[in-house]
């Protein structure tokens, strides 16, 4: 996978998005970051959940040094039908697909990982559903705080994978900072993907995995409203997934279909951005406005991204995730509360 801290990769980033945009985005990077001269160092771990081993991933700019400042660490959470492949995807031409890279360049300390059953992570009889990515957030969160020394971490989580931060958050209020939720569903009411889903749910009962091809995948970018994701980026995604089999575990869309809510608005105490694509099938304005409603903390947002549907990480429009999410991360603590 291509590292775009290359300085020609930099530069090609920088023409596609326009020299003002760019301008604006480099010249609001926190000065320690911008000072490392823009290479991004990256790195693998592993840790374990009882005997499962657990794949895990970091991108920052620049290697740790001894006796540096802690970074702010976003920890992003993956989805159902695929991996972290999602955050760090490299799609020649088409300018800056890795929300790692980018957040990287933001100043961020980045990690992701493989939940239970998916990509390098460890094989198990599991159905990965909710509860287990809890569990393995838990040990991920760990592995953090040895190697950066934070104990709170920012969370952005992708569709189910905003089940499992915001899952996690309710557990361990005191290991989270800000929590971003892209593609979230809270009771899914009127949703026309859950209803769809949901047809399978006697297989899912049944069954701990599922098929995921080409095609499926495919299907995540075009379900809702095509032309909203380049094919060339769905296509690249599926390169990446396609390593790893075509068999993806069913206990998310077990708990999407029969076991909402599994996010409790009242139980989440940390502030919460929800991101909407303008186009997302998996839940309707109404139900995540009454999640919204909910949440306890005054320090929230509720946005929707147009032209944009589900995937938000691999949208034509992504820019705008980032934009919003930076935002949100790097809002300054309130003065009067």
């Amino acid at each position: 996978m291509m590292h775009s801290g290359h300085p020609l990769a930099r530069r090609t980033v920088i023409a596609g998005i326009g020299a003002g945009v760019a301008a604006g985005a480099m010249g609001a990077m926190p000065a320690r970051a911008a000072a490392e001269g823009g290479e991004i160092w990256s790195s693998e771990y592993w840790t374990k959940k009882g005997d499962i081993p657990l794949w895990m991933f970091r991108k920052r700019l620049g290697a740790p040094k001894a006796g540096e400042p802690a970074r702010p660490v976003v920890f992003f959470v993956h989805g159902s039908s695929v991996t972290s492949r999602v955050f760090d995807l490299s799609v020649p031409g088409k300018g800056e697909y890795s929300v790692m890279n980018e957040f990287a360049r933001y100043g961020f300390d980045c990690w992701t990982m493989d939940h239970e059953n998916y990509g390098k992570s460890g094989r198990t009889s599991g159905n990965a559903d909710i509860a287990s990515g809890v569990e393995d957030l838990k040990a991920a969160v760990d592995v953090i705080a040895r190697e950066t020394g934070k104990r709170k971490v920012h969370f952005v989580g992708e569709s189910s994978g905003a089940l499992r931060a915001g899952a996690f958050a309710m557990v361990a209020p005191d290991r989270v900072d800000r929590l971003v939720f892209a593609a979230f569903t809270y009771k899914g009411e009127g949703s026309p993907t859950l209803t769809k889903r949901a047809e399978q749910l006697a297989y899912y009962r049944s069954h701990n995995m599922r098929k995921r091809d080409r095609d499926m995948i495919r299907s995540i970018a075009t379900r809702d409203k095509p032309g909203t994701s380049d094919p060339a980026a769905i296509e690249a995604l599926a390169d990446a997934e396609m390593v790893f089999g075509d068999q993806i575990p069913t206990g998310t869309y077990l708990d999407m279909t029969a076991n909402l809510p599994v996010v409790h608005p009242q139980k989440v105490l940390a502030p919460v951005l929800l991101v909407r694509g303008e186009y997302d099938g998996i839940a309707t304005i109404a139900d995540l406005e009454e999640f919204y409603n909910l949440l306890p903390n005054g320090d929230r947002q509720f946005i929707i991204l147009p032209g944009t549907a589900h995937s938000v990480a691999l949208a034509i429009n992504r820019q705008l995730f980032w934009h919003v999410t930076r935002a949100f991360l790097t809002m300054p603590t309130p003065i009067a509360t």
